[in-house]
């Protein structure tokens, strides 16, 4: 592997198809970008761009008839070698203390990641217990810990409920406790406040946010809210189609974006109209031949990276 970075993760041609009935459908085709450490790197794109299949790359959670047909996700810890994530055999040690140990994720949907059949304190307290030497005793206090650290009061009454006496903002913070409780080097949210109502969504991004910045670990925040990437982002990778189409600074993509898709996502943001005025969607904005096209990443001038017909490249590009 290369040597130490500044990037804790570095996914190079990254492919996965998917086998159905219709045929071979290109969930990713030759996806790369980095996730720098310490830092809040936001995917975003419409839905079916493959921005949560990435995430599940990156976890090794593909399943038939999913697979990983080709490129690299190189991880590189605090302490240890590198290695490569998708060469990883099944039962390969590094792929158990990768899972919810060196990287965590945060779903969604809350009650699909919880056990309706395990109190909360219990399944906070075997997150640690699967990845650490501790006694039960040990876990259990930890757990409590870290469940107050997510703003969960009454933390001895509330560690022995169960997920279904928990409202669904309370259920995302259990499940944001659980994610961290290993401290992991790579917290993974893929859009963790979709499900939420609009004040409960602010609740929990400010305490990811809060966390990242207490704890130090680096964030890939999948979302497709603009709004929020502009709250939380340091670095956003534009997805359509399975592909990537430009990489930035969240400045450089949302005050100046280069791609005619990006564009067409910042335009369709809803905002106030007035009455009657249609509003703008990215086929209103951008055409299909301008984002179809599997142009490679070119890198530009200020640093940024886009894929852009040769004829649209701007001078000084590399």
């Amino acid at each position: 592997m290369a040597e130490t970075t500044d990037n804790v993760l570095e996914i190079r041609d990254l492919a996965v198809d998917f086998k159905t009935d219709t045929g071979l459908t290109n969930a990713l085709v030759n996806v790369g970008f980095d996730v720098p450490r310490g830092k809040v790197t936001a995917v975003v794109g419409e839905s079916g761009s493959g921005k949560s299949v990435t995430a599940n790359c990156i976890m090794r959670l593909i399943q038939p008839p999913g697979r990983i047909t080709g490129g690299s996700i190189a991880f590189q810890p605090e302490q240890g070698e590198a290695f490569d994530i998708v060469s990883l055999g099944k039962k390969d040690p590094r792929l158990l203390d990768l899972r919810g140990g060196k990287i965590s994720m945060v779903f969604q949907e809350p009650m699909t990641a919880l056990s309706p059949v395990y109190t909360v304190g219990n399944q906070v307290a075997e997150a640690i217990l699967c990845h650490r030497d501790v006694s039960k005793e040990v876990a259990w206090k930890e757990a409590a810990h870290m469940l107050e650290r997510v703003g969960i009061g009454d933390i001895e009454r509330r560690m022995t409920m169960y997920p279904f006496e928990f409202s669904g903002g309370m259920r995302q913070r259990v499940v944001v406790a659980m994610a961290l409780v290993c401290n992991p080097e790579v917290l993974i949210c893929d859009e963790p406040t979709t499900a939420l109502d609009v004040t409960i969504q602010a609740e929990i991004l400010t305490l990811i946010r809060d966390l990242q910045r207490e704890l130090g670990n680096s964030v890939l925040f999948i979302t497709h809210d603009l709004g929020v990437v502009a709250q939380l982002a340091d670095q956003v990778v534009v997805m359509y189609q399975g592909r990537v189409l430009e990489i930035g600074t969240v400045r450089q993509v949302l005050k100046t974006p280069v791609h005619p898709y990006t564009r067409g996502l910042l335009a369709a943001i809803p905002g106030l109209a007035k009455k009657g005025q249609p509003l703008s969607t990215i086929a209103s904005v951008v055409g299909d031949t301008d984002i179809t096209t599997p142009w490679p990443l070119v890198t530009l001038a200020d640093g940024r990276q886009v894929s852009l017909p040769p004829d649209q490249i701007p001078e000084g590009a590399s």
